[in-house]
């Protein structure tokens, strides 16, 4: 096949190539298949014309447009192949040549993935991190067990912050009722911010048995529109007051928290493990994203076309929707339940897209300059993490990946790898703190 490649900008260009008579002819045959059992011809029975009569009647012409078209994909396929370019978007294909008994030429129009020319992306310098774990650390946690353990007993006496109250309220604006302004025996935390501002503090310091007038304008801004900025009074009962007990930080917490523990002390070793584990991976992650980060503003990476923002924002869209789907969530009642349309979640995907899109150029670029490959028993592997990590039989998630997109998943892991393993911790310097 004849290809020759142009670049016109520094992300477009033109694309010439051929179709050959071969294939042209093949492709005219098909072509005529399709469209005989339509075509009428005087003298014979509609669908029961031969080609020559038709080529007579209508002249070969007549069949160009059609065969093009099944002729193209496989066509276009090839050029960009032989061409070595990394085509984005949809082309803008006119022919350039159709005459009888020569090779059809066409040009292709294209948007082109940009050049990347690395920078430094080896021994990159990252803030260091720190994965100590302090005592305060384990205090907190144990704090947040204790917490989850609590409970809520009666208590004699006035009720205070933290406390809660059991209570019937009716609420009126101008001595009438409204809807919603209405409970019994309804458990409210005091300051815990869930009503009105001004209700829960009108009830600190008071007892069960007790009537309290609570008085409160709802804001402007309420949600019921009816009710904003307008006073309101609520006729409360206070039924209980309960304060939270925490159980007591001893050994049986410890067996209580962790069947798997016997002392307190040792449930402070394990949290203290659980935390290291999750620090370690938190600092990992940290190093990973500013060392990626890093390589990519060390690279220069011509214009990213339109058409590679669409594809991103398409591939962000689609995959996004597909997971509400698998939680049965469809798209129609995505946007339902969200109030958004899918120009805002578009909008909202489109933000981080440019970053997105040089990331993995740049990764790309990486793998590339390191001739990383993916062997056979990797690209196996990668299947079978897949079909575990999403349930699905292995046979399956093979038929849906190609080679290329599993060898492009795992070199550009091992991209990231190579980054991330090199890069250097460094304390930040006192002028800079």
């Amino acid at each position: 096949m004849s290809v020759k490649w142009e670049k016109t900008g520094k992300s477009t260009g033109e694309l010439t190539f051929e179709i050959s008579q071969d294939e042209i002819k093949a492709n005219l045959d098909a072509a005529f298949n399709r469209v005989k059992k339509n075509v009428r011809v005087p003298g014979f029975r509609k669908g029961h014309v031969s080609r020559v009569v038709f080529n007579q009647y209508y002249g070969e012409e007549a069949l160009y447009e059609e065969a093009l078209n099944l002729a193209l994909p496989k066509a276009y396929s090839a050029a960009i192949k032989e061409a070595d370019v990394k085509v984005v978007g949809q082309p803008q294909i006119t022919p350039v040549s159709m005459e009888k008994g020569k090779s059809w030429t066409l040009k292709a129009v294209v948007a082109v993935q940009p050049e990347v020319r690395l920078g430094e992306y080896k021994g990159i310098e990252v803030p260091k991190q720190n994965t100590r774990v302090y005592v305060k650390d384990i205090d907190e946690e144990l704090a947040k067990r204790r917490e989850k353990l609590a409970e809520l007993v009666v208590k004699d006496g006035k009720s205070a912050k933290g406390d809660t109250v059991v209570i019937d309220y009716t609420g009126t604006i101008d001595g009438k009722k409204f809807d919603g302004g209405s409970a019994q025996n309804y458990s409210l935390e005091l300051g815990s911010g869930t009503f009105i501002p001004g209700f829960e503090d009108q009830l600190i310091g008071h007892e069960a048995g007790e009537d309290v007038d609570v008085v409160v304008s709802f804001p402007e801004d309420y949600g019921a529109k009816d009710l904003a900025g307008k006073e309101a009074h609520f006729a409360t009962k206070i039924h209980e007051v309960k304060v939270k007990e925490v159980p007591e930080l001893d050994d049986e917490f410890a067996k209580d928290v962790d069947d798997s523990v016997d002392t307190l002390d040792d449930l402070k070793e394990k949290i203290k493990a659980e935390i290291k584990e999750q620090k370690t991976d938190a600092v990992e992650a940290a190093v990973r994203e500013a060392a990626i980060k890093t390589a990519v503003e060390n690279a220069t990476i011509d214009e990213i076309p339109e058409a590679m923002i669409k594809e991103d924002v398409d591939t962000q869209v689609n995959q996004y929707l597909a997971n509400m789907q698998n939680q049965g969530i469809d798209p129609q009642t995505y946007f339902k339940l969200t109030n958004t349309t899918e120009d805002q979640l578009r909008q909202q995907m489109s933000a981080n897209s440019e970053q997105r899109i040089k990331t993995n150029l740049v990764l790309e670029a990486i793998a590339k300059a390191e001739k990383f490959t993916a062997s056979d028993d990797e690209k196996a592997q990668e299947i079978k993490d897949l079909a575990s990590e999403y349930n699905l039989d292995e046979k399956m998630v093979r038929k849906s990946l190609s080679d290329e997109m599993l060898e492009h998943d795992i070199v550009v892991r091992k991209a990231i790898e190579l980054v991330t393993d090199k890069a250097k911790q460094v304390a930040k310097s006192k002028s800079k703190d």
